[in-house]
């Protein structure tokens, strides 16, 4: 993994967060702000970005570039391939180990913000920081629960299919 802190002062790279879903609601201001407690990594083919059953990691990546393929017990999950993705949050969520590995697939860049160091920041950023996040936080798994529910829908219907058919 490289790691760049190019982004504090670059207007151009403030912009392009901006462009993504989970960080659009974020003035240039705060982005500028998150980004001191964020920094930009790149990783190589099959690097892992992050370790399931972990407990040290307080950090949530964005994707920026490339795809992450998330991996639980040994069997991929899904491949995260769209700007913007977001993954680690659960287990920043709940304080408790990361539930899935993380690997890179190619050359993949992620912004990650290590939530830990949000506390330090000013009480308005702060709460402010707290809130869009969190807030995003909530859409996603939102999204990931009806998008579950869907499948297990599915499934059970095959399964019940199977089941006349034997």
């Amino acid at each position: 993994m490289t790691t760049e802190n190019y982004l504090r002062d670059n207007d151009a790279s403030v912009q392009h967060l901006r462009s993504i879903p989970a960080l659009e609601s974020f003035t240039e201001k705060d982005l500028s702000e998150l980004l001191t407690v964020s920094r930009i990594e790149t990783y190589i083919d099959g690097e892992q970005i992050i370790e399931e059953k972990n407990t040290s990691d307080s950090r949530v990546y964005y994707l920026i570039s490339g795809k992450a393929k998330v991996m639980k017990g040994g069997k991929e999950l899904i491949v995260l391939r769209r700007t913007g993705d977001v993954f680690g949050e659960i287990g920043v969520i709940t304080g408790i180990t990361r539930s899935a590995s993380v690997f890179a697939v190619g050359r993949t860049m992620c912004l990650a913000v290590d939530l830990a160091h949000i506390d330090h920041l000013p009480e308005t950023s702060r709460l402010m920081f707290k809130y869009l996040i969190f807030r995003s936080f909530a859409e996603i798994l939102a999204n990931r629960l009806q998008t579950t529910t869907e499948e297990l829908v599915k499934t059970k219907d095959q399964l019940e299919k199977i089941e006349k058919e034997s």
